[in-house]
């Protein structure tokens, strides 16, 4: 994260990462089998909806923020990609929302937050030096 142009880098990987985990556990948990190319089958909605997040919002300007980068690309996941997986005729079913909207919300948000509580104590201890 050395030059800030790149910066949103990091952050753009880790949402990809954590929705391709999400969908890897929800096939797993589920045996479905084919965990892999299955999770990009399961992920690719939810992947076009936090992408779409990105666009709109420009996260890329403070991709790290909770608000509004992370709230934006965690809804944006959700119901962008409810509304593809619907349009394609996969399963939407209210316990899949909440799953979804609780298990993204903890990703996108929860290492959002870290990272901000780290930047917040590294500031405070080069304030002290």
């Amino acid at each position: 994260m050395s030059s800030p142009s790149r910066t949103w880098i990091p952050a753009a990987i880790a949402d990809l990462l954590l929705i391709l985990v999400f969908a890897a556990m929800g096939r797993d948990a589920h045996a479905r089998g084919d965990i892999v190319s299955g999770a990009f089958a399961t992920a690719w909605p939810f992947l076009a909806g936090a992408a779409i997040g990105w666009v709109v919002l420009r996260t890329w300007r403070a991709p790290w923020a909770l608000w509004p980068s992370g709230v934006g690309i965690w809804i944006g996941a959700v119901l962008v990609g409810m509304l593809l997986r619907a349009v394609t005729g996969q399963t939407v079913v209210l316990p899949f929302v909440l799953v979804a909207l609780i298990s993204l919300g903890v990703f996108l948000l929860g290492y959002r937050a870290v990272a901000a509580l780290i930047i917040r104590v590294s500031r405070k201890r080069q304030r002290r030096v």
